[in-house]
Parts: C-alpha cells; structure tokens; sequence
C-alpha cells in the first residue's frame, strides 16, 4: 500500500507540475503590435514590474455603434527593452509580444509579454519624402 501512495504522489505532483507550467510558463502565442506608445512605468508594491500601453490605428468598440481606441496592455521583463521603451514615449513603435496563459507577479499585469522592440519612428515623420524646403 505504501508503495501505490508514493507513485500516486509522484503522478499528482508531476501533473500539477505540468498544469503549473502550461498556465503561466507555456507561450501561448507570438505576434508583433504597432502603435503610439502611450505610456510606459516600472511599478509595483512588491515585484516592480515594467508595465505599457500602446494605442493602435483605427476604433474598434465592444457595442454595436460605439467607439473605443484599440490599446494594447504589455508587461516586459527584460531591462534593455525597457529602456528602449522608456525613450519612446509619445513615438510610434513596433513590438514583439509572447502571449501567456496566465500572469505571475513577477512578471507583470499582463498575459502579453514584450520581447523585443522592432521600430521606433516619430510619428510626423516619413522616410524617404522630399519636403518643400529639400528642392
């Protein structure tokens, strides 16, 4: 009998150890988001954690006829992203994101992860254009 409890154990907690991992550490999706950074803040009363919000071109509303900016809500967890975020603010950026199943303090207030920081572009600006003043 001693015997059957010990490998029940050992499956019980190798199963919540599979269910603990596909929650918070399985990446559920990969992507890549454009817009105008918002904001960007390191906050937090215990973990201090990099959290942003980026605004996206175009409405989308949750009703029928109403309009509401589509926003997109990121935590990020490695510092050299942050700091290339924390000198966008108010720029136009491109962001790749891992998407979680579940959040962990630690890691922020969001399932959306950002990874990387592809684009940084003011938003007046437009590559390669000739302005009045070039001719």
């Amino acid at each position: 009998m001693k015997k059957f409890a010990w490998i029940a154990g050992i499956i019980l907690v190798g199963v919540l150890a599979g269910i603990f991992w596909y929650k918070f550490y399985f990446v559920f999706g990969e992507g890549v988001k454009a817009g105008s950074l918002n904001y960007f803040v390191k906050k937090g009363v215990i973990f201090k954690t990099y959290e942003g919000r980026v605004v996206q071109e175009g409405f989308q509303s949750p009703t029928a006829g109403g309009l509401q900016s589509n926003e997109f809500r990121f935590s990020v967890v490695d510092a050299e992203v942050a700091e290339k975020l924390e000198r966008a603010s108010g720029k136009f950026v491109e962001l790749r994101y891992e998407e979680f199943n579940g959040m962990l303090p630690w890691r922020g207030t969001s399932n959306f992860v950002v990874t990387d920081v592809l684009t940084v572009k003011d938003p007046g600006k437009t590559e390669g254009a000739a302005l009045p003043f070039d001719q």
